[in-house]
């Protein structure tokens, strides 16, 4: 999606989703527009999130949180905008943000006399605060995270995937020693792979970044990577060991316990919406969304099967509808005045995990038939029966079996398109034409992997140790550090 498609009054009429697999970009702009996640904004590379997408934002904000807080995390909340003699402190990661900020030079009528950057990240700010509040060892650790909106100036955008202004949540500790912010660095890292995996549905590898991909100014930078149906990676989260680089820049000090003055150990960590972009790409397929069901803002749809005259499957559904909401489940009836293959079109296109029909030989045998998104029409299994006393007790196994279903086949995807190889023109060839995750015994040298990029527009997206028998680079020849994954990424 090209800025330019941001600047239409109006979003474009999206009267049928093409196929997924011919046009991904195509397809998935479509999807997001017509199951009325997004509308462009008049701002260039921004979006409005509506009320569906939204909803799938505070399901994994409200999943996730959940997880920070079972780690000892707080919440708080840091300022948008940010002085520039501060900004400028951290000279490694001013550098590697410099492109992307967004500057305020005005307010009112009033000319300022120092610039303010609108965040793209807030280590700065936080940086700052956290320099007045530690003062002991006693005041460490400090597990803060924030939701917030941030701002980078990006030129090529696409809904979810890259913005300029997007929502994340960045989570900022500080630490006593180096090993307790590495701990940090590495459990955080394992709350965002459980969360792909548990939540999204999505199969991910985890591992440290390579020093070219690394954020600015951290000492190690880890991150989970998704793999998508057109041979891409995304890179899902990260967690970054800062050491000790912040904490010298914005004098970060506290008295330990031997009374000596220290610096403190400072770490980051990070997922934005473009999980919501990873699910929607890795999970979609022709007919629209197919949503993992603790992500899904509706759970379950009821259609009732009215015939003319005869309202009692209406009645029906919704005394259902409203057990099940007692019951705590995320579901809506459907009682619009369109016919059912309407709306059973209408809601495969949407995602919902599970529909609920409701007809008159239904409400005869004290039943309803539950039909399954995530398997194809006419998939065993697809259509279950469902007595209507049981369906509060059944419905939590179904959701479970979507979950299990769109993780297993997109697993069985990421293991199909994942080649270790040992050849280096295979590497190279396989780099070129997107196969996938291509995983090499790698020497970690820049310079190859610049190479390596020039060449095929792929670099790494993780490296992990080495294993027995790994010798050599597989992309230069030099002696192997590490394993790594190469792919072409978004």
């Amino acid at each position: 999606m090209s800025d330019e498609a941001f600047h239409t009054k109006g979003d474009p009429a999206v009267k049928e989703i093409p196929p997924k697999a011919p046009d991904l970009s195509a397809w998935y702009t479509a999807v997001t527009l017509k199951a009325e996640l997004v509308s462009y904004s008049p701002v260039r590379g921004c979006v409005v999130l509506r009320p569906y997408g939204f909803g799938m934002w505070e399901n994994l904000q409200r999943e996730l949180d959940a997880r920070f807080k079972d780690t000892g995390h707080e919440n708080a909340y840091f300022p948008l905008l940010i002085p520039e003699h501060l900004l400028m402190r951290e000279a490694e990661h001013v550098e590697g943000f410099a492109p992307e900020v967004a500057w305020v030079t005005q307010g009112g009528q009033e000319t300022l006399t120092e610039r303010l950057a609108i965040r793209p990240t807030s280590e700065v700010i936080i940086g700052v605060m956290y320099a007045e509040w530690i003062q002991s060892h006693r005041d460490l650790p400090v597990l803060i995270n924030q939701w917030a909106n941030v701002l980078r100036w990006e030129k090529a955008t696409r809904p979810f995937l890259r913005t300029m202004e997007f929502l994340w949540q960045e989570g900022h500790t500080a630490h006593a020693t180096a090993g307790e912010a590495r701990e940090e660095t590495l459990k955080m890292l394992e709350v965002y792979r459980e969360f792909a995996e548990n939540v999204a549905a999505l199969p991910v590898y985890a591992g440290a970044k390579s020093a070219s991909e690394r954020f600015p100014g951290a000492i190690e930078t880890y991150s989970i990577e998704a793999l998508m149906p057109d041979g891409k990676a995304l890179q899902s989260a990260t967690s970054h060991d800062l050491g000790q680089n912040f904490s010298k820049a914005y004098d970060i000090t506290f008295t330990g316990a031997d009374q000596q003055i220290q610096h403190v150990h400072t770490t980051s960590w990070g997922m934005s919406w473009r999980m919501l972009g990873a699910v929607i790409m890795a999970h979609g397929d022709d007919r629209g969304l197919r949503l993992p069901p603790k992500l899904a803002p509706i759970e379950a749809v009821i259609v009732p099967i009215v015939k003319s005259g005869d309202d009692a499957p209406l009645q029906k559904a919704r005394e259902i509808g409203a057990a099940l909401k007692k019951a705590g489940y995320r579901v809506r009836v459907d009682d619009r005045d369109q016919k059912p293959g309407w709306k059973f079109a209408e809601w495969e296109m949407r995602g919902v995990p599970l529909r609920i029909e409701i007809g008159a030989k239904d409400l005869e045998s004290g039943s309803v038939v539950v039909v399954r998104r995530d398997l194809a029409r006419g998939e065993e299994g697809q259509k279950t029966t469902v007595p209507v006393g049981n369906l509060a007790a059944e419905l939590r196994p179904l959701l479970s079996a979507v979950h299990d279903s769109l993780y297993a086949q997109a697993k069985a995807f990421l293991d199909a398109h994942t080649f270790r190889v040992s050849d280096r023109a295979e590497f190279f060839a396989k780099c070129a034409d997107r196969s996938g995750m291509i995983d090499i015994p790698w020497c970690a040298r820049p310079e190859c992997e610049a190479y390596v990029k020039a060449e095929t527009s792929a670099t790494t997206r993780n490296t992990r140790p080495l294993e027995p028998g790994d010798a050599a680079c597989v992309a230069c020849g030099e002696p192997a550090k590490v394993r790594a994954f190469f792919a072409q990424s978004y």
